[in-house]
C-alpha cells in the first residue's frame, strides 16, 4: 500500500514513530503520565502565583510589561512560522533540483519527486500547526491584558476579597491558556527539527525524532531550568513549585 502513495512501508512506520514520539511529549509535559512535575506544569503554577502577586499591586507597570514581551515573543514565532512555509512553497517549486542535490549526496531517503513533495507537504502541515497556535496564543495574552486591567485595585489584605479574587482567576487562568497554546507551538517548531530527518531516510527519521525527544524530556524534567523553577528555599527548607515528595511554600497556596 505504500507504493501506491510513493512512498515505502518503512516510510509509514518512521512516520508513525515521529506522530507517537510527538503525542508522548504532549501527554509528558502536561504531566498526564509521570507524577514528577514538568518545567512546563511547574511554570504554570508560577503564572497563577505571578497573578496573585499583580493584584496586590498598586501599579502595575511591571504586568503590562511583562505581557508585552510575552506578546512580542509570540508575535515572533509566528511569523518566522509563516517565513518558513514560504520557504517550504519555494521548495515545491524547485522539487528537481532538490532531489537532484539529494541524489549527487547518495541520500536514498526520498527516491522520487513526487515522495519528496509529499513530504515537503507534510512539513507545510506541521508549520501551518504552529502558526494557528502561535496566533491563537497572541489573541490569548491580549486577552489576559484586557483581563489584568479588569483586576480591581485593591492591594495589600484587600486583594483578597470576593471580587478581586474571582478576576485574578480569570486573568490567570487565560494566561495559563494563552502558555499552553505558546507551548504547543513552540512544540511544533521543534518537531518540525526532527521532521527533517526523513528527506535523508526512515532510518534517519527515527533516529532524528527519537534524538528530539529525548532532549525534550531532559529539558522538561531534568533540566537547570526545572530546578532553578523548583529551588528548595535555604530558609525554609521547602519547595517555590509543586513536585513529587517536594512541599509547597504556605504562601504559594
Amino acid at each position: 500500500m505504500g507504493d501506491s502513495f510513493h512512498l515505502s512501508t518503512a516510510d509509514f512506520a518512521a512516520l508513525g514513530f515521529f506522530l507517537l514520539a510527538w503525542g508522548l511529549h504532549t501527554l509528558a509535559s502536561d504531566g498526564r503520565i509521570f507524577h514528577r512535575p514538568s518545567l512546563t506544569t511547574a511554570m504554570s503554577r508560577q503564572r497563577e502565583i505571578w497573578m496573585e502577586r499583580m493584584a496586590e499591586r498598586e501599579i502595575r507597570i511591571v504586568d503590562t510589561a511583562i505581557m508585552s514581551g510575552l506578546q512580542q515573543g509570540t508575535a515572533f514565532f509566528a511569523s518566522s512560522a509563516l517565513i518558513a512555509i514560504g520557504g517550504c512553497f519555494a521548495l515545491l517549486g524547485a522539487s528537481d533540483q532538490v532531489v537532484g542535490v539529494l541524489a549527487d549526496l547518495h541520500l536514498q531517503g526520498t527516491a522520487t519527486r513526487t515522495a519528496f513533495q509529499l513530504k515537503v507537504v507534510g512539513l507545510v502541515i506541521i508549520l501551518a500547526f504552529a502558526f494557528f497556535k502561535f496566533g491563537w496564543s497572541y489573541r490569548l495574552f491580549n486577552y489576559c491584558s484586557i483581563l489584568i486591567g479588569a483586576v480591581p485595585v485593591a492591594y495589600g489584605e484587600q486583594a483578597h476579597n470576593p471580587v478581586t479574587r474571582a478576576a485574578v482567576q480569570r486573568a490567570a487562568k487565560m494566561n495559563k491558556l494563552a502558555g499552553k497554546h505558546f507551548n504547543s507551538g513552540l512544540r511544533a517548531v521543534f518537531f518540525s527539527i526532527g521532521y527533517l530527518g526523513w528527506f535523508v531516510g526512515p532510518i534517519a527519521f527515527v533516529l532524528s525524532s527519537a534524538l528530539l525527544t529525548v532532549v525534550l524530556l531532559r529539558r522538561q524534567f531534568f533540566s537547570n531550568a526545572r530546578a532553578a523553577v523548583l529551588a528548595v528555599d535555604e530558609e525554609t527548607g521547602q519547595s517555590a513549585g509543586p513536585g513529587s515528595g517536594e512541599s509547597i511554600r504556605p504562601d504559594s497556596q
